[in-house]
């Protein structure tokens, strides 16, 4: 069993991840977008606070040394990245989010091309614009037509700033100091996310008057949210990256728009449709090449 752990705990981080497009779009009238991200963030780090408190104490001089990268990475891949998806969520289906969170791995490759000068080879150049098509295909829903009149979905529009965002985090964590470990990077950054998220959040509640109610379905979605993909999930990705490299586990991503329709299909009533289909063929198909030997 103990063989097999790293891949179980891999597939259950991408399962987890899944479900919170789903458990978001689930609840999406009941918990306002910025309260879910909030809130998610300020309970993850309560449960987070007894692994992570010891490292940010003892490494607090070199935190704020660099408390400019802390604080972009935490409005990328905090702030930004969970509450433009809970915002994209009001207006599009979980279904769709989770299709075009797969387009991340090859739109990571071409910001590395972009910013960190990182060379690709032709065959990878093609995998990155067969995603885009496949992006491209679920945006428009399969009717292409509508490039000429800009008709676009505006939740899918948030889903992809919430993947450029999350893409740009990850091309910035190149530059981590090695003075900073793991947790106290953790825990600085949910930290600080939670702060820049608390100004949208009380303009949310207070001058749109969009609050949620504490009854049983909101609370058990808040502690989904805050437990299993934000803190399990953490850490079993990063248990199954130590104990399988991070190009074995990275492969692993690519069951999240397959969890994901499987997961709308059982909660939310979702029935994928043939550009759904399309997309999905043209985005792995991408991401396979993209991730050829030899790419960032």
């Amino acid at each position: 069993m103990e063989r097999y752990l790293p891949q179980l705990l891999l597939v259950l981080t991408t399962l987890f991840w899944s479900g919170n497009f789903v458990v978001a779009r689930l609840m999406h009238q009941s918990m306002p977008p910025l309260s879910l991200s909030f809130w998610r963030w300020m309970l993850a780090l309560l449960i987070l606070l007894p692994w992570v408190w010891p490292k940010m104490r003892t490494q607090r001089a070199q935190l704020i040394q660099h408390w400019r990268w802390l604080l972009l990475l935490a409005v990328l891949g905090v702030a930004n990245f969970n509450s433009f998806v809970y915002i994209g969520l009001q207006s599009t289906t979980a279904t769709n989010a989770t299709l075009l969170q797969s387009v991340l791995p090859a739109t990571v490759v071409a910001l590395s091309v972009l910013l960190l000068g990182v060379r690709i080879r032709p065959v990878q150049l093609l995998g990155l614009l067969l995603s885009l098509s496949g992006v491209v295909c679920v945006v428009l829903q399969g009717r292409f037509e509508q490039l000429a009149t800009l008709q676009f979905n505006q939740g899918d529009l948030w889903i992809l700033a919430a993947m450029l965002s999350w893409a740009i985090y990850t091309v910035a964590l190149r530059w981590r100091p090695e003075t900073i470990s793991a947790m106290a990077l953790l825990g600085s950054t949910v930290m600080i996310g939670a702060v820049v998220i608390l100004p949208f959040y009380l303009w949310e509640l207070l001058v749109q008057g969009r609050g949620f109610e504490l009854v049983p379905g909101n609370l058990a979605t808040l502690g989904y949210v805050a437990l299993f993909p934000s803190v399990l999930a953490y850490f079993f990705w990063n248990y199954g990256v130590a104990r399988l490299g991070a190009a074995r586990a990275g492969l692993y991503i690519n069951l999240l728009p397959i969890f994901g329709m499987g997961l709308s299909i059982l909660f939310l009533d979702e029935q994928p449709e043939g550009f759904h289909l399309v997309g999905l063929i043209l985005v792995l198909g991408g991401i396979v090449l993209a991730s050829r030997r030899g790419s960032a």
